[in-house]
């Protein structure tokens, strides 16, 4: 009871917080918790201890979240040469040697598909990067060959919120071919890697991907080319829900096949992008609109699927609701402000009965949210405001 008291007393205080910071910088307003980040990536690292977190940059690209990783100690997957360079800028202080070392070890470019403009411009870092198919060996060997690579393979996604395996991944029955390959044009595979899908609750997913990994692995020492480095990926459960499974029970799982499957010499990476921020940011806005439809409350509030809410859309995700005032609940709808019907981001939700200027908030929408925020109908992205950093 005491703990739970407890709990309720933290809850009140972060809400009366996220209010004085709404009437101080207005809304909509994006409120980032760098000691939640902190938490989630010593939660990762103690979970998974043979495992480097690579964060995936795309989920939240925010330089400041960039930049409390990496003072934990986290390295970076990165999908373009802006999110490239956001990371770079960590180590801009440092000798060029020391900072030449930092990329090999604290960045992979993990898209498998990149401009012949994009891969000039890497070349010089010395880069990690992905690929799946022969054309894209012919166009790093042209344009970066002095790239370390890491072969992407394609592995089950079923039961994944967001399926990857139809656009991205070499089928494994080709991947040794595709490490022979590289190895004859002068490049050096010095990894593989896979993605089960974001969201993953089916651990299968991962089980799978690293019997294939190792079978791989295997075939390529025995004819001749010994790989060094094992990515596996994302797709790391959040606690949205009750149906969300737990990352500690996958944890045990990858633990165990890991040591059973490769030996200790292996570097092991991941690339955790929603585990890392999706519970450490809040989204406060404000009703503008209000009105009665089919004898449904309906609530027009300054934010929607344009801007932080795009989740919803490009992430197959859900943002319950939430009002800061009580009151008896009757079941409501939310929209944006934006003069798109597609801009619902609600149809069910249970709400007091709330005023035009009373404020709401969804937690847990620090993931593929803010990151994807446009400008249409001329509505501005919400205003980040950072919490809790260290100097």
């Amino acid at each position: 009871m005491q703990k739970l008291a407890e709990k309720d007393e933290t809850k009140k205080e972060a809400l009366d917080n996220f209010l004085e910071i709404a009437k101080k910088h207005g809304t909509p307003v994006f409120i980032v918790d760098h000691e939640r980040i902190r938490q989630n990536y010593r939660e990762f690292r103690e979970a998974l201890p043979r495992v480097q977190a690579y964060f995936a940059v795309k989920s939240n690209s925010d330089p400041e979240i960039v930049k409390t990783l990496y003072k934990a100690g986290a390295s970076f997957d990165v999908a373009s040469f802006p999110e490239f360079m956001i990371a770079y800028e960590n180590i801009k202080d440092m000798p060029e040697k020391e900072r030449q070392d930092w990329i090999w070890d604290k960045i992979i470019y993990a898209n498998t598909i990149k401009r012949q403009e994009t891969l000039e411009e890497l070349d010089k870092y010395k880069p990690l990067v992905t690929y799946d198919n022969s054309e894209e060996l012919k166009k790093i060997k042209k344009h970066a060959p002095h790239a370390g690579l890491v072969l992407r393979i394609r592995v089950p996604n079923t039961g994944s919120m967001v399926e990857l395996s139809s656009k991205f991944g070499a089928h494994p029955g080709e991947a040794v071919d595709l490490i022979l390959e590289a190895f004859s044009m002068g490049l050096v595979v010095e990894g593989i890697s896979f993605h089960v899908g974001s969201q993953c609750n089916n651990f299968e997913n991962y089980m799978q991907a690293l019997q294939l990994s190792a079978s791989i692995l295997k075939e390529s020492e025995s004819r001749g080319h010994k790989i060094n480095i094992l990515d596996i990926g994302g797709g790391f459960p959040v606690k949205y829900n009750s149906k969300s499974k737990s990352f500690k029970t996958l944890a045990r799982k990858l633990n165990a096949e890991i040591d059973r499957l490769f030996p200790k010499t292996i570097e092991i990476l991941a690339e955790p992008g929603r585990f890392m921020v999706a519970n450490a940011a809040t989204l406060v806005a404000k009703v503008i609109g209000k009105a009665v439809r089919d004898e449904k409350p309906c609530y027009y509030i300054d934010d929607g699927v344009y801007h932080t809410f795009s989740g919803i859309i490009f992430d197959h995700c859900t943002y319950p609701i939430k009002a800061f005032k009580e009151g008896e609940l009757k079941v409501s709808a939310v929209f944006g402000p934006t003069c798109d019907a597609l801009d619902t981001i609600s149809i069910a939700e249970e709400l007091p009965d709330l005023d035009i200027g009373d404020l709401v908030y969804a937690e847990n929408i620090g993931a593929y949210s803010h990151a994807s925020s446009t400008y249409f109908n001329g509505f501005p992205p919400a205003k980040v405001v950072h919490i809790n950093r260290q100097k």
